[in-house]
C-alpha cells in the first residue's frame, strides 16, 4: 500500500481502512442475516467495488429479488469496468479487513467466513453518502447470500478470486 503521506486526499478519504472495514462489516451482517452464516471472505473483493464506486452503487437494485445475473445483464457498462475496479481495490480491501480484525469490528472464522461484531450506536444515523454506502453494503451482503456460491458471483461479474 501507498504510504498515507503519498496518497491523494480523495483516495485517503474514500479508501481509508475504517470506511472499508465498516462496509465489509455491514455486508457481513447482511449476509449473516440472509444466510444464517458469515460472508465468505473472498466476497469482500466484490462488495467493496460495488459499494465504494458511486456509479455502481447507484445502479444496484433496491431489493434482493433481482438476480445478480439479471442485474449484470441490464448494466453492461458497470459490469465491463468491474474487473478493473475490483483489481484496484484489492489493497484497500486487505487493509480494511486487517483494520476491522484489529479493531474487532470483524472476525474471520476458521471456515474462511467473515462475521461482523459491529453494532451501530442506537439512534445514530451516519451522514449522507456514508449512510447510503452502509445501506447498500447491507443489501449487497443479503443479495450475495442468495447466490449459489462465490464462484458464481465471480463468474457473473467477470472476475477471478
Amino acid at each position: 500500500m501507498t504510504a498515507w503521506a503519498n496518497r491523494s486526499p480523495i483516495a485517503a478519504a474514500m479508501l481509508n481502512p475504517a470506511l472499508v472495514a465498516a462496509v465489509l462489516a455491514t455486508a457481513a451482517q447482511g449476509h449473516q442475516k440472509e444466510a444464517g452464516q458469515g460472508m465468505p471472505w473472498s466476497l469482500s473483493f466484490v462488495v467493496a467495488p460495488m459499494v465504494l464506486h458511486q456509479s455502481t452503487r447507484q445502479a444496484l437494485p433496491t431489493s434482493t429479488r433481482t438476480h445478480l445475473a439479471v442485474w449484470a445483464g441490464k448494466n453492461p457498462l458497470v459490469r465491463a469496468g468491474f474487473p478493473a475496479r475490483a483489481q484496484a481495490l484489492v489493497g484497500p480491501v486487505k487493509e480494511g479487513t486487517r483494520f476491522g480484525l484489529a479493531h474487532r469490528a470483524l472476525t474471520l472464522e476458521t471456515d474462511g467466513r467473515l462475521h461482523s461484531t459491529y453494532q451501530r450506536p442506537r439512534g445514530y444515523r451516519p451522514p449522507g453518502q456514508l449512510d447510503q454506502m452502509l445501506r447498500k453494503a447491507g443489501l449487497v451482503g443479503r443479495w450475495l447470500a442468495k447466490a449459489d456460491n462465490p464462484a458464481t458471483v465471480f463468474a457473473v461479474l467477470g472476475v477471478t478470486p
